[in-house]
């Protein structure tokens, strides 16, 4: 079920230069999260297949399973905290949140389209970002391509 956000009159679309800090943090976690897999994709092939080490990462099978599951790992985890709250934890480091155009968290359709959009875009040289300085509403073609967008919240209350 999506979740509607409050403070949608207080935040404004967010920039490039905040985008790419909240990717370089995620990118972090992604790493770690991928080099879980790694580890469970070679304990599954020297235990559970009973190959030699020396076979390990042999053979096409064997890199594309790896590669299938990076993948999968990755959007998994955008996916969770999409859906959960519109914020992964470099998002939240960065106050960035991804909504709906109506301020819904996104739903797994979305959240698919953005992460296949924000692999084109990396793979067009960051094209698909740099796209945020030319566009009047500032929105990647992930956003533009799932209907979403990314904003900035305003800074919380200390008091």
């Amino acid at each position: 079920m999506q979740r509607r956000f409050d403070q949608l009159d207080d935040v404004w679309p967010a920039g490039l230069g905040r985008r790419l800090g909240a990717m370089l943090y995620d990118a972090f976690l992604v790493a770690a999260i991928w080099v879980l897999i790694g580890v469970l994709q070679v304990a599954f092939v020297r235990l559970g297949l009973g190959l030699d080490a020396e076979q390990v990462g042999q053979g096409v099978l064997q890199r594309l399973t790896l590669q299938l599951a990076l993948l999968v790992g990755a959007f998994l985890f955008f996916a969770f905290f999409w859906m959960r709250g519109g914020m992964t934890l470099g998002m939240q480091a960065w106050r960035l949140r991804v909504q709906t155009r109506s301020g819904h968290s996104l739903t797994l359709r979305q959240s698919l389209v953005r992460y296949v959009m924000a692999w084109l875009s990396l793979l067009a040289f960051g094209l698909g970002y740099l796209w945020v300085l030319f566009d009047t509403e500032r929105r990647s073609w992930s956003d533009i391509a799932s209907g979403t967008r990314v904003v900035v919240l305003p800074k919380p209350d200390r008091r």
